[in-house]
């Protein structure tokens, strides 16, 4: 069995480099990979594409990113919250750039990525600037614009508890983006609270299987 436990949270994100698209999950305060974050922060690395619901608020989590000088771009679906402060700076003197995705949009985009698949016709964004340059096709008199998959070459995670194969399930809407962002990404590491032995985990509660968890982290917490 392939040992997938980090034992420090350096290991954990030893992988990472420079210029990387991370999907990094979370919804508000919930499903946030907190102590990866803090890592990627102390890392050193730069100009790194970030995927996430939001650009972050107040000075913790990708705000601290933010801060830290380690996003060159944020691809996100509310990157203008009352609290994104940081992210607002640094937007307005062109210190990092922008792709603003519908939130729906850019789930259904990473589900594409998981699925193998090679895009999907949506109407929402016809006639904004979210169509600009994106191919446009009618049917039944109804008009939809192509979006392509998004994929990350890694994936940051949380989830609640991990067996020793690297299975995981979630703690209620702590799951929010963070399967479908593991199986867009060609790495994914997950922070977990707690560690069980195989077989301890209803396989009907199995919301991640194994096969997309690289590395797992525990944090008790």
């Amino acid at each position: 069995m392939k040992k997938k436990k980090a034992a420090s949270l350096d290991e954990a994100i030893s992988n990472l480099r420079d210029s990387a698209i991370v999907l990094i999950g979370g919804f508000g305060y919930g499903g946030v990979p907190e102590s990866l974050i803090e890592g990627v922060c102390d890392s050193g690395l730069r100009n790194l594409t970030i995927v996430n619901n939001n650009a972050g608020t107040g000075h913790t989590g990708i705000a601290r990113l933010l801060e830290e000088g380690v996003v060159g771009k944020m691809i996100c679906s509310f990157p203008f919250a009352s609290e994104s402060h940081v992210f607002k700076e640094l937007y307005a003197a062109g210190k990092v750039d922008l792709e603003v995705v519908p939130q729906g949009t850019m789930a259904e985009r990473m589900r594409n990525a998981g699925a193998g698949l090679g895009g999907f016709l949506t109407p929402t964004g016809v006639g904004t600037e979210i169509a600009e340059g994106k191919p446009e096709f009618e049917i039944d008199g109804k008009t939809y614009i192509l979006e392509k998959p998004l994929r990350g070459d890694f994936a940051l995670i949380k989830a609640l508890k991990a067996d020793k194969r690297g299975n995981l399930v979630f703690r209620k809407s702590a799951r929010n983006f963070n399967p479908v962002m593991a199986m867009a990404a060609e790495f994914t590491i997950a922070e977990v609270a707690e560690e069980v032995e195989v077989g301890d985990l209803d396989p009907e509660n199995i919301v991640t299987p194994s096969v997309y968890v690289d590395k797992y982290l525990v944090t008790g917490g």
